[in-house]
């Protein structure tokens, strides 16, 4: 608690910030009969400058009591009086002790110290440059929102309260980081929302111990269920509209400060699969479309094992002109087909990496003509077989069929266990591989749910979920929630049939 002479306050708070060339305070007279003296303090570039000179400095400096105030009032504790007359702004609160002061001035808030006060006001002006509202980058749609989460805590509170304009819709704050203390909050509907699962992910984030989140990635990696599964546990999503749908399913929406991206809890395997952009077409185009993906999801894991256990164990599994065709190919590569495989996979994830990492416009260019002349430098060389640049290829163009980008991820390190598999064992390794990767898949949970619901115990929710897996039912026949939601809250579709007009 801070002593009651303003220069021992001052002496004591600005100790703190010995060394800080950002933090800006100064000490005044209030009114015009100069009344009382009072000490501002924030951090230069955190704060809303026009909202503090125009709404705090300037209201206090030309001050003057319309109604004076008891003088056991003014005596005791000056800020009361202020607050209800001299402060234009709403956004106030109070603190007892410097070091809460301090916090508040870190997060872009502006402090006011009074002679004889106790007590410190808050004053909300956070107002620090951002990047504000852009396109996204990442999970590009042809039809839907454009607009993309940004850097700002309050600007994604906002993008979501936009699209769900319910009271039921909470905010739960929390600070998280013992240095960074990060603004971070979880939002989701109040009656839709699982207790269970919404005391499970606060215990999990207000148990977080460390000295700062500085993105998104941070909470996912210290709440996630298994940390040895190269799985993602939970969503990450840079677009508004993705994030508000998932709320509206009754899951949770987690949101940090400083990271264009939030996290979505629970999380399935089918959800992985599932875009922004397949409710808004129509269900039989969406629902093509849903199939290739899982079909490319498959592609991405076991092709290369599938190719490696057919033509090297089983090449009477292949037709004889084909089969005639690869040999012919293989007859001056002087390396096993399993080396062809890694040395172009390993060089197509080089690429990846390399295009990610240049700036833009050289980015692309290095991963299109890059792949295009190592691709073809090796096949002239005699390093690959053409068959084996084929396969490469079509996994790794499975791979960006996937909208989410952390699937691909698991994809990218799965591959490769039943690749070495299906080297050692053939056929028989590769169906062993396959079965050690959906033995792993069926052992996960989040959140308590089932990895590969609805696919596995589908009759808990009557398998309503199926009809927003493999392929997407139209959007009146998709009555239920999913099984996220709480039970008694499962109806959220109450439209009939296009065609289900009342007939005269």
């Amino acid at each position: 608690m801070p002593n009651a002479s303003l220069d021992e306050n001052i002496k004591l708070f600005e100790d703190m910030f010995i060394d800080c060339g950002d933090f800006v305070s100064r000490k005044f007279p209030v009114g015009v009969n100069k009344d009382i003296w009072m000490y501002v303090a924030y951090i230069d570039m955190l704060v809303n400058r026009d909202t503090l000179e125009n709404q705090v400095i300037n209201q206090l400096m030309v001050f003057s009591w319309q109604t004076p105030p008891k003088p056991e009032i003014l005596n005791d504790d000056p800020l009361t009086a202020l607050i209800d007359s001299g402060v234009t702004t709403a956004d106030i609160s109070k603190v007892y002790d410097l070091q809460a002061a301090a916090d508040a001035i870190l997060s872009g808030d502006t402090i006011l110290m009074a002679d004889r006060s106790a007590s410190i006001l808050v004053v909300s002006t956070k107002g620090w440059p951002s990047r504000g509202i852009s396109p996204t980058e990442n999970e590009v749609v042809v039809q839907g929102s454009k607009d993309a989460f940004s850097e700002s805590f309050r600007m994604n509170t906002m993008l979501i309260r936009r699209r769900i304009k319910d009271t039921k819709l909470k905010c739960k704050q929390l600070v998280v980081g013992e240095r960074s203390k990060s603004s971070a909050a979880l939002m989701y509907l109040e009656d839709l929302v699982r207790p269970e699962v919404l005391n499970e992910a606060l215990r999990r984030i207000e148990n977080i111990d460390i000295d700062g989140i500085l993105d998104i990635g941070y909470i996912e990696q210290l709440t996630e269920d298994d940390w040895k599964s190269p799985f993602p546990m939970a969503q990450i999503t840079e677009r508004p509209d993705k994030a508000s749908a998932s709320i509206l399913e009754g899951r949770i929406v987690v949101v940090t400060d400083n990271s264009p991206f939030v996290m979505i809890i629970p999380a399935t395997l089918n959800t992985f699969f599932q875009s922004s952009e397949d409710y808004y077409q129509g269900w039989q185009i969406m629902s093509f479309i849903r199939l290739l993906r899982f079909a490319a999801g498959i592609m991405a894991v076991a092709l290369p094992g599938l190719y490696i256990a057919v033509a090297v164990y089983h090449p009477s599994m292949i037709p004889l002109l084909l089969l005639f065709k690869m040999a012919g190919a293989r007859q001056a590569v002087p390396f096993p087909a399993i080396f062809e495989i890694l040395l172009m996979d390993l060089a197509f994830e080089l690429l990846r990496e390399a295009g990610i990492r240049l700036p833009r416009p050289v980015g692309n260019a290095i991963g299109v003509v890059g792949g295009l002349i190592i691709g073809q430098s090796a096949v002239e060389a005699g390093l690959v077989s053409p068959f084996v640049l084929i396969i490469v290829a079509l996994t790794a163009i499975a791979g960006f069929a996937i909208p989410h980008i952390k699937l691909v991820s698991g994809f990218r390190l799965t591959k490769y266990i039943i690749l070495l598999f299906s080297s050692v064992m053939g056929l028989l390794g590769f169906w062993i591989g396959s079965l050690l990767v959906l033995i792993h898949l069926v052992s996960l949970k989040s959140y308590g749910f089932p990895y590969l619901f609805p696919f596995v115990s589908g009759d808990v929710n009557g398998y309503s979920d199926m009809k927003d897996t493999l392929f997407r039912a139209p959007l009146f026949n998709m009555k239920k929630r999913p099984i996220f939601a709480r039970p008694n809250h499962s109806e959220r579709i109450h439209t009939n049939r296009p065609d289900a007009s009342v007939k005269e």
